[in-house]
């Protein structure tokens, strides 16, 4: 696979056809990526009691992943820039499922934290180089077309991560073993992207003299003020996000004293109403605006949080579709807006990346020590503090003047 060419480049202008065919193929990716996450989190319980592990040492085992994807997001974008979005997406595939099956392996096997640990950085790693370049990716199809389609992009995330999810319930509830699951995942994987990435877009050699003029004009993206708070809103974004990720099942599990599987259905339900949340959310964000629409988001989520910490078990499972909802938006829109400047956005998307992803570097750990005190379940507070954390620096991500004005739509076929 990381021998797959790259889009051929060309000097032609690309026609409309093109460009929705790189839209399907984006589409495509980006579900992988949630199949690929979601194969993970939803037998994160299922490691907890095969290991025999705490919630605090699961919390510091999760942070291998963290670390992983924080090496590799700052990277993302020179190397998208370097070696093109094609072959680094491609790049980003094979380390994560190398590691994906390591810590398949490493479970089955009860093998040792250490080893768990070196998996989980593998599956971070790439995860993180591949995030970044499909967002990329995504912000250029985004221009050619001329329309906010970001949303979509990272609902077709969430749906893999739906589908992936209600399969590892079914897993776990059958007792499948994770290396057998996780050989299925990749296959899939890698089969469905040797299809999708020959038809992202091509890009020119004058499109790589652009970004490279940008860095030299201006000064680095980590002294920008307004990328630097669109990191912030995008950290609480991914805090919200990513800690229903980690610790959703679990707190289902110990916190409302459920079975294993019933807590992966919880994580499936706030899966499938993120899902939703960004089919519907590019129609709220054109007819009112970015700010408006998070500043409700941020809402959702810290109420459906209360929802899941003070309800009933039934009133749980209906928090963890508000704060599914609740989340839907933030991330996306924060990458939408890192890219509003086409010359600029490798660089910005890496910087709010970087900053977005120390969510899920604090995340495991902070949320596991705060579990062995006051108990999972209660642990979850600290996502209404983020939340209001976020409505405090969401105009951030404002439209700049114009709109999508530094939109090119692609010409009709």
């Amino acid at each position: 696979m990381s021998a797959m060419p790259d889009a051929a480049p060309t000097t032609q202008p690309l026609d409309r056809a093109r460009v929705m065919t790189a839209r399907n193929s984006v589409f495509v990716i980006f579900a992988l990526a949630g199949l690929v996450f979601a194969s993970w989190a939803s037998r994160i319980a299922d490691t907890k009691e095969a290991l025999g592990l705490s919630a605090g040492e699961l919390g510091m085992t999760l942070f291998a992943a963290s670390v992983g994807s924080v090496t590799g997001l700052p990277l993302a974008g020179r190397i998208s820039q370097r070696i093109g979005a094609t072959r680094a997406v491609a790049l980003g595939t094979v380390v994560a499922l190398t590691g994906l099956l390591v810590v398949g392996a490493v479970v089955d096997a009860e093998g040792s934290r250490l080893a768990l640990a070196a998996g989980l950085f593998l599956v971070g790693l790439g995860v993180g180089v591949w995030d970044v370049s499909m967002n990329l990716e995504g912000a250029d199809v985004e221009r050619g077309l001329g329309t906010a389609v970001m949303p979509h992009f990272h609902a077709a995330f969430s749906g893999g991560t739906v589908g992936s999810a209600l399969i590892g319930a079914g897993m776990s509830w059958a007792g499948v073993p994770l290396t057998i699951h996780f050989i299925g995942a990749a296959a899939v994987t890698v089969l469905l992207s040797w299809w999708a990435l020959p038809r992202f877009l091509p890009h020119t050699a004058e499109h790589h003299e652009e970004a490279r003029a940008a860095r030299g004009r201006h000064r680095s993206a980590w002294l920008e003020p307004r990328t630097l708070l669109i990191g912030v809103v995008v950290l609480a974004a991914a805090f919200t996000e990513g800690t229903a990720n980690d610790w959703l099942a679990v707190a289902f599990v110990e916190g409302h004293d459920l079975p294993a599987w019933a807590g992966v259905l919880a994580f499936a339900t706030f899966l499938t109403a993120m899902t939703i949340g960004r089919l519907v959310g590019t129609r709220l964000l054109d007819r009112h605006g970015r700010v408006p629409v998070l500043r409700v988001s941020f809402a959702l989520a810290a109420l459906g949080a209360a929802m899941v910490i003070f309800g009933s078990a039934w009133l749980a499972f209906i928090g963890a579709a508000v704060w599914g909802v609740g989340a839907a938006l933030g991330f996306p829109v924060g990458m939408s807006a890192s890219a509003d400047d086409a010359a600029r956005a490798a660089a910005r998307m890496s910087v709010v990346a970087t900053i977005g992803y120390v969510a899920f570097i604090a995340g495991p750990p902070v949320l596991g020590l705060l579990g062995d005190s006051v108990g999972v379940l209660r642990s979850l507070l600290v996502v209404g503090a983020l939340a209001i954390l976020a409505l405090s620096v969401v105009p951030a991500v404002r439209e700049p003047a114009g709109g999508s004005g530094d939109r090119a739509p692609a010409a009709s076929a």
